[in-house]
């Protein structure tokens, strides 16, 4: 089975050593704030559900769709961007993705009509499976052997950090100055990485060459398996009811534009707090950790119809609810590179793959189930299903599944 190719070129691409770290360290910055740009973007939507809607005159579940179309590109775009630009530059293609995000957002904001703005996600999608997959492997390229774990942490940082502020931070601008603004917004934000991009980061050449072959080889083991699961539950039952919280907060709440943009920051500190309590521990306890953010996921959505009509009950479920999925990245990304350590890239691509295309299958299911039946609903739905996770992680326990490294439970 063909596995990868490398080329000669010294694992620290162009210049290393001779280099200055600060530039180095630049440059890693410039990939984590990439990556949360896009985190952002994608995410943006959910907390302007109503008002993009309201604008349009489409349902919910309509404009749940602007979820929906980047990850479903995100999945396709991630293996076939990375194999097809494998000999390319990867500093020219990081600007390139950069380029196409920014006139993505600008092409949201202006859209006449909601078409265009699906255009806009369809664009997005792209570029997030393409930036993802090939920012998340260069920490070794950027920094001295010594210092890539530290790198790796400030790259995925940005996952938690776009997911837990980007939210409430739209839906602030939104209520402020309308939602086109914050797309607007976004994209100057994104242009502002582009050039960061091109002043810091080195030249790439293509070092690594990952095959189709690669990825699907990855399926053979059941680790790799049992990662692509628990992933797709546990996204799938977070998308699939966050993708919906506005209009839960509006319609059994009852709280003001202004009052959910506050609960949605009350929800995106506790995700920064999740996240750090899972950075710590996932990679000693990675069942435990995974778990424990399944069970409070589950605990908080299917609560959440019980006591969310009072804005404490809310707030309360919010806050178990941002510590939970705080810790879900860092895990999923934890399984993935414990199942399959010798292939990095492919990992990354997996986990891209894998993790955007439940985004968007939680975001349709959602957006199916809310135009059909209440917000109340898809809550208790999406709480059965993190609930599945929990049996799922208890079943590899069990069983005593290990992986090579043989990680703790």
């Amino acid at each position: 089975m063909a596995s990868t190719t490398t080329a000669t070129t010294h694992p620290g691409g162009v210049g290393l050593a001779t280099r200055s770290p600060l530039v180095g360290w630049l440059a890693v910055v410039s990939v984590m704030l990439g990556i949360f740009s896009i985190v952002t973007t994608e995410i943006l939507p959910i907390g302007l559900l109503t008002s993009i809607g309201s604008s349009f005159t489409i349902s919910d579940g309509l404009a749940g769709l602007m979820m929906t179309m980047p990850g479903f590109l995100a999945a396709i775009s991630a293996p076939l961007v990375t194999v097809a630009t494998a000999r390319i530059d990867r500093r020219l293609m990081l600007c390139t993705f950069m380029l196409l995000l920014a006139l993505a957002n600008f092409l949201a904001a202006a859209a006449p009509d909601y078409w265009l703005v699906l255009v806009s996600r369809v664009v997005v999608g792209i570029t997030i499976g393409g930036f993802w997959s090939i920012g998340a492997g260069l920490a070794d390229r950027l920094v001295p052997a010594e210092k890539v774990g530290r790198a790796v942490s400030i790259i995925f940082s940005a996952v938690p950090l776009g997911s837990v502020l980007g939210v409430p931070v739209g839906t602030f601008i939104g209520d402020v100055a309308g939602w086109r603004t914050a797309f607007i917004v976004m994209g100057v934000l994104t242009v502002g990485v582009l050039v960061m991009l091109m002043l810091v980061m080195p030249p790439l050449p293509p070092v690594e060459a990952t095959r189709l072959s690669v990825l699907g080889g990855m399926f053979r083991s059941v680790n790799t398996r049992f990662a692509l699961l628990l992933t797709v539950l546990i996204v799938l039952a977070h998308f699939g009811t966050y993708t919906y919280v506005t209009p839960f907060l509006e319609q059994v709440t009852h709280a003001s534009p202004k009052l959910v943009t506050t609960f949605l920051l009350i929800y995106g500190t506790a995700g920064i707090v999740g996240n750090f309590l899972g950075g710590t521990m996932v990679a000693r306890r990675p069942r435990v950790v995974f778990g424990a953010a399944a069970a409070l996921l589950a605990v908080a959505t299917l609560l959440l119809p019980v006591v969310g009509g009072s804005k404490a009950g809310a707030v309360a479920m919010l806050i178990v609810w941002g510590i939970a999925y705080g810790a879900v990245p860092v895990s999923s990304q934890t399984w993935f590179a414990k199942a399959a350590p010798d292939v990095p890239e492919a990992v990354s691509v997996l986990f891209t793959a894998s993790f955007q295309a439940t985004i968007s299958l939680g975001a349709l299911v959602g957006g199916f189930i809310v135009d059909r039946t209440s917000p109340s609903t898809v809550m208790t739905l999406g709480g059965t299903t993190a609930a599945l996770m929990v049996l799922a992680t208890w079943a590899h326990f069990a069983r005593r599944l290990t992986w090579p490294g043989n990680a703790r439970s």
